[in-house]
């Protein structure tokens, strides 16, 4: 059964907690995490944030906070307690004892959204990959009552513990999704080089989840990608050819949405899907022109597209799509000066025009415009610019065909002679 369709007929009660220490905007951040919840489909009762210096090593809050939350969660049947950060063990066992409410963290939450969302049997392995290495150091076993390493009638002999068996298995499964996965990375670089060779250009979409990045996508080339309002809509990769307006056709690739403080372990999971972009000759920085944290958006993308280039460098050119603008008070104040700029609405289809010709000025050009005087017995030419390229107009005069036409860079030299 679908996971939305479970969550949808029962939402769990959430208490969402945070600790300001300054290190980043709480408000914002916790803002974003109940947006995660509703989309793994809780119910969001209350959020509670505490001031301090640092976090309590053994609790995550302060003692007096965490008797606030174990009272809320009492009068409240409260189902889970989402923490805005990565939980250490002992500060998940602390909190659920002190509460007697379940306990996720940020990274959790983060994981198993990734995990209901996943459709290609390479988007499962990735997900399953980060689980295993965000759960194997938290793996704990339940006291000495596993233990067939100690004293007492039932626990002699050789043996080892239920923990070691669990920690082993899961490292063995790490083991295999890895050789999978490499795999499918191997048959990737061999599409990316079979691209190259043929002379495909690539447009990689990227940028902050729920941006508009599939809807864009879907009003580029009628893709059928999922469109929903909902963080990480989209996991799975979706290349697709486009037809720009001077007839060059390209390779335009859809990817996994990011978000501030990413867990390390699905960045190193997704990394093979992730480096699409840095294949692509052309990066569209796709984000929402209607949220406050839109530069903050930018940047967060910039970052994390910078760590997956070698020097942690981006060295292919980038257009920042603002979009939404529609929807946003001022689109032009969030165009930024001196880079790549362009605001459209991807639902509306307003700005989209402009952007197919920033994208024909921003990839490498393999086709030029030009005018042909072709004599009669020359049809055979005419055909193949009609086959390879793009006759926008054909006119019969007493010397010829006179043809306006996109044509291959590389036919030049065989037509170089008509040209007019």
């Amino acid at each position: 059964m679908d996971l939305d369709i479970i969550n949808e007929q029962s939402p769990e009660k959430a208490v969402l907690i945070s600790v300001d220490t300054g290190d980043f905007d709480a408000q914002v951040s916790i803002n974003e995490l109940e947006e995660l919840a509703k989309t793994a489909g809780a119910e969001v009762l209350c959020q509670m944030v505490q001031k301090r210096p640092s976090v309590e090593g053994a609790t995550f809050v302060g003692r007096g906070r965490l008797e606030e939350i174990a009272d809320f969660c009492k009068n409240n049947d409260v189902d889970v307690i989402i923490a805005d950060s990565e939980l250490t063990p002992v500060q998940v066992r602390n909190i659920e004892d002190a509460t007697d409410t379940r306990v996720v963290d940020r990274t959790t939450l983060i994981l198993d959204i990734f995990a209901g969302r996943a459709r290609s049997k390479e988007g499962k392995l990735q997900v399953e990959l980060a689980q295993l290495k965000y759960s194997l150091p938290r793996l704990t076993g339940k006291g000495t009552s596993l233990s067939r390493l100690g004293g007492g009638i039932g626990t002699r002999g050789p043996g080892e513990t239920k923990l070691e068996t669990d920690k082993r298995h899961i490292r063995r499964r790490i083991q295999y999704i890895k050789e999978e996965l490499d795999s499918v990375e191997r048959r990737r670089n061999m599409q990316h080089q079979r691209r190259k060779k043929n002379g495909v250009c690539v447009v990689a979409i990227v940028g902050y989840t729920n941006a508009g990045k599939s809807t864009l996508m879907n009003r580029l080339t009628d893709a059928g990608v999922l469109e929903e309002d909902k963080l990480f809509a989209t996991l799975d990769p979706t290349a697709r050819k486009l037809n720009l307006p001077n007839g060059q056709q390209v390779m335009i690739v859809d990817t996994v949405g990011f978000i501030s403080r990413l867990p390390h372990q699905l960045v190193d999971a997704f990394r093979s899907t992730l480096e699409e972009a840095t294949y692509a000759d052309l990066i569209l920085n796709v984000c929402d022109a209607s949220s406050a944290e839109c530069y903050n958006h930018i940047r967060t993308t910039n970052e994390i597209l910078a760590s997956l280039f070698e020097n942690g460098r981006i060295n292919v050119p980038i257009i920042n799509v603002f979009n939404k603008c529609d929807k946003a008070v001022d689109a032009d104040v969030f165009l930024l000066s001196g880079e790549k700029s362009i605001k459209i609405s991807a639902l509306t289809g307003e700005g989209v025009d402009d952007l197919l010709l920033e994208i024909e000025k921003g990839i490498p050009q393999t086709r030029k415009r030009v005018n042909l005087l072709l004599p009669f017995e020359k049809g055979a030419i005419s055909a193949k610019i009609r086959q390879d390229g793009v006759v926008h107009s054909e006119t019969y005069v007493p010397q010829g065909i006179l043809l306006d036409a996109t044509v291959e860079i590389s036919y030049l030299d065989e037509i170089k002679e008509y040209i007019v």
